[in-house]
């Protein structure tokens, strides 16, 4: 998996891309449409973050590099790869028990706080990558 140099792209199975926790420097990139949404994507070594229609989906710390990142109603699923050992948030249902999964193992079940947010670490293998799926 390499970072995504267009910064946010959509993906040929309907997921969209998005980080590049490899930037010196701060980069983003606003305004950009998938499937009737708008996102917009800050990201450099230190920090990866994700807006979608004005509201938060998800940060990083280290940035990090997100592929096929996908949500439905019950469930959000992406690869995410970075140097080191990230803390990630997400924007979910406030309130709301989730299990989470991470290179398809059970880390236990965790409830969003009262704005929605999930934060959970994430360990990259040798790999330096890490499938992580969450689930209500």
């Amino acid at each position: 998996m390499a970072v995504v140099e267009e910064l946010l792209r959509s993906e040929a199975d309907g997921t969209i891309s998005f980080g590049n926790h490899m930037l010196e420097g701060k980069a983003k990139l606003e305004d950009f449409e998938h499937c009737g949404d708008l996102y917009k994507v800050k990201t450099y070594k230190t920090m990866t973050k994700l807006e979608k229609n004005g509201m938060f989906a998800y940060e990083s710390v280290p940035g990090t590099s997100v592929s096929h990142f996908s949500e439905t109603a019950d469930e959000v699923k992406f690869t995410v790869e970075g140097g080191e050992d990230a803390q990630l948030t997400l924007g979910l249902n406030e309130d709301t028990e989730y299990e989470v999964f991470v290179d398809g193992k059970s880390i236990g079940k965790m409830k969003t706080n009262l704005g929605g947010k999930l934060n959970l670490s994430v360990e990259f293998s040798e790999t330096g990558k890490a499938d992580v799926t969450i689930k209500k």
